[in-house]
């Protein structure tokens, strides 16, 4: 069974100015993540606005996601939707398309009721690409569906031969880490909360997806570098980077304000899709102030270039 090491990066949607999908933007994205060494990319997910895109929309996302990463790093396609008969449509097209892993959601306007109902429904979901490994998408912050995970595992684990582990979107480390240990670590559980991956990497893991990795994956690599070179003192200070930069975008629409980020850094994303609305210019330079404040940026470069010259070191 598929097991992730490193940064999994949970991208952006990109549109034109028309509201349109803005396929040509995938590629420069894509080739981002390579260089900063990135296991693999989420896409159509929550900050991919999965939701707010339809099913051929999101098809086309995924088939140039796969186009643009030609095997230099996983594609990982989310597929839940409010109509499993959708998902399971969304499912059969990962794997046409040679994707490497599917995830969905629960159910988030018609809710399981129990742990059960919830492995049944996933179930089918799963069942359309019975050969490519399944990941649950647990957020509850978002689809307040927040049951318990391992008795998920417990209940999952013959209902569903491909599920390969979670994508775990919840600050309960504790039950994170029990997720983690089911059965001797028999599933990979992919940590989803950034500014907590230290502590994570703590209680045992080994792989995470997260949206600021896109922007930010060099600062992360060095948290998981200096923990695992038992520099505890020196990876606090990458994680409190992460923190205080997580604390700036939190004061705006953090969707939209990631977005804004990755403009920052020359990528233009366009306009989000309504509910969502971009922030404004006053607030998008409020943003950069803020973050210029704390040194993101000026931390993410020095933490770049300190790989680099690693590699080169190494080689």
């Amino acid at each position: 069974m598929i097991k992730i090491e490193g940064l999994v990066a949970a991208t952006f949607a990109a549109f034109k100015k028309d509201g349109s999908l803005d396929l040509d933007a995938i590629p420069g994205i894509v080739n981002k993540l390579v260089e900063d060494k990135l296991a693999g990319v989420f896409i159509c997910g929550t900050n991919g606005e999965g939701p707010n895109l339809t099913v051929e929309e999101r098809m086309t996302v995924a088939e140039a996601y796969v186009k643009a990463a030609n095997k230099r790093l996983l594609v990982f396609v989310h597929v839940g939707h409010t109509s499993i008969h959708e998902s399971q449509r969304l499912a059969a097209h990962a794997v046409r398309i040679g994707a490497d892993a599917i995830s969905s959601v629960a159910a988030f306007y018609f809710k399981p009721s129990s742990v059960q109902n919830l492995v049944d429904s996933i179930a089918q979901i799963a069942s359309a690409a019975p050969s490519m490994p399944f990941y649950y998408y647990h957020i509850p912050a978002l689809t307040n569906v927040a049951m318990d995970m391992v008795e998920f595992l417990q209940l999952a684990e013959e209902k569903i031969p491909n599920l390969a582990g979670i994508k775990y979107t919840a600050a309960t480390i504790h039950e994170y880490q029990a997720c983690l240990n089911y059965k001797n670590g028999k599933y990979d559980i992919l940590f989803g909360y950034d500014e907590l991956l230290l502590s994570a990497l703590a209680v045992g893991a080994k792989g995470a997806i997260g949206s600021t990795y896109t922007f930010a994956a060099p600062l992360y690599q060095q948290v998981i570098a200096h923990y695992n070179n038992d520099e505890h003192e020196e990876a606090r200070k990458m994680q409190l980077a992460s923190v205080e930069m997580v604390r700036c975008l939190v004061k705006f629409s953090p969707i939209p304000a990631q977005r804004a980020i990755m403009k920052m850094i020359g990528f233009d994303l366009g306009a989000c899709r309504l509910p969502l609305q971009s922030l404004s210019e006053a607030d998008s330079n409020k943003l950069q102030s803020m973050l210029e404040q704390v040194h993101f940026f000026s931390i993410v470069d020095k933490c770049r270039h300190e790989i680099k010259k690693t590699t080169l070191q190494t080689h």
